[in-house]
This record gives C-alpha cells, sequence and structure tokens, in this order.
C-alpha cells in the first residue's frame, strides 16, 4: 500500500546503476485507471499497477531521481 501510494504522489522507482525506472506519468493523474510505465535502458512500456508493483518488489527498486523528470513526474 505504501508503494502504491507513492506511485500515486508520483514518486519515482528505480535504480540509476542499470538505467530501470518505473513511475505513473503526471497525465495520468486522477484517472480511474492509471498506466505506469516502465523504463529500461533506452525502451519504455505502458504497464499496470500489479506490474509496477511487481517490477519495484522482484528488481528491488527505490525512490529515485530520473535523469529528466528529477525526483517526481508530475
Amino acid at each position: 500500500m505504501i508503494r502504491e501510494a507513492q506511485l500515486l504522489r508520483g514518486i519515482i522507482f528505480g535504480d540509476r546503476n542499470t538505467d530501470e525506472y518505473v513511475y505513473m506519468p503526471a497525465s495520468e493523474i486522477g484517472t480511474d485507471m492509471p498506466v505506469y510505465v516502465y523504463e529500461k535502458g533506452g525502451s519504455r512500456r505502458d504497464i499496470d499497477l500489479a506490474e509496477a508493483l511487481h517490477l519495484i518488489r522482484v528488481r528491488d527498486l527505490r525512490p529515485t531521481i530520473h535523469p529528466l523528470f528529477g525526483k517526481t513526474s508530475c
């Protein structure tokens, strides 16, 4: 629940060493079923909340600073 709330506030989870990031784009704020983004290397793909939480847990992603967005995606 904590990670879900952090994602909804725009906190970016990632690992700068592996260039991996999971976040909710600002354009998804207030939508009923927001889409999240998973970035790895130079690629991006849309994911749902369950997959975002799974990736954060399995890859041990932590709140971080994104090279383009900074600390939050909002």
